[in-house]
């Protein structure tokens, strides 16, 4: 019976993902179908707080405590797509929260490294990824403005916490060619693309507005 319940409890859960997958991301411009099936391996219930469960497949952030919050589905799948991620590539996040966008990009890349700067969120992260049976993140407690030097260079870098400007230290780790996916706060936050073309030349493509929780540490001085 225990086995049974289990069973259906699972099932549903699949269901509500896949609706969630149809409706918030198929419906609007998320083709990428790697992306698509990324977001099928990875369920979002597994890194929600138990008070929130219940609303893990909706379309919008929701807190994971003391003010931070775990994306909007639709804005890790916009932005998993945007860095048209390939299987042989290294990833850098910056900002892990809860660990689910990097648990996302796992199922897209090589590796994943991830630095959270808060300790409590960090050691969330590193729970929630071993719970979700993932084996190619990294997760590092510290300030990402230094990035991670030892396992440069990187192929793409990712912001998940909004930045006034790129650390200097982050461009130099991102490879020729590469791309940094950055939310970027002037008057509003912005999501904005760099290209790298050269050692210290970048082309900008700004995407969408957007909201997310500030960067911290060094960035902010």
């Amino acid at each position: 019976m225990i086995f049974e319940r289990f069973s259906v409890s699972k099932y549903f859960a699949m269901e509500q993902q896949e609706q969630m997958i149809k409706e918030q991301l198929e419906s609007r411009d998320i083709t990428d179908k790697r992306v698509l099936q990324a977001m099928r391996a990875i369920d979002r219930k597994i890194f929600v707080p138990e008070e929130v469960k219940h609303m893990a497949y909706n379309d919008s952030p929701l807190p994971i405590g003391k003010g931070q919050t775990i994306s909007q589905p639709y804005i890790v799948a916009y932005m998993a797509q945007a860095l048209n991620l390939q299987p042989h590539e290294k990833v850098l996040e910056i900002g892990s929260g809860c660990g689910y966008n990097a648990a996302v990009l796992s199922q897209l890349v090589s590796h994943v490294y991830t630095i959270e700067i808060i300790e409590w969120l960090a050691q969330m992260a590193e729970e929630n990824i071993n719970e979700a049976k993932v084996s190619n993140v990294s997760v590092r407690f510290g300030d990402g403005y230094q990035g991670w030097p030892e396992n440069t260079p990187f192929d793409k870098v990712l912001f998940t916490a909004a930045t006034p400007e790129i650390p200097e230290p982050i461009k130099q780790q991102l490879k020729t060619g590469g791309l940094i996916l950055a939310p970027i706060t002037d008057t509003f936050q912005k999501l904005s693309m760099f290209e790298k073309v050269g050692d210290d030349d970048f082309i900008v493509h700004d995407m969408l507005h957007v909201r997310f929780v500030p960067m911290t540490g060094k960035v902010r001085r």
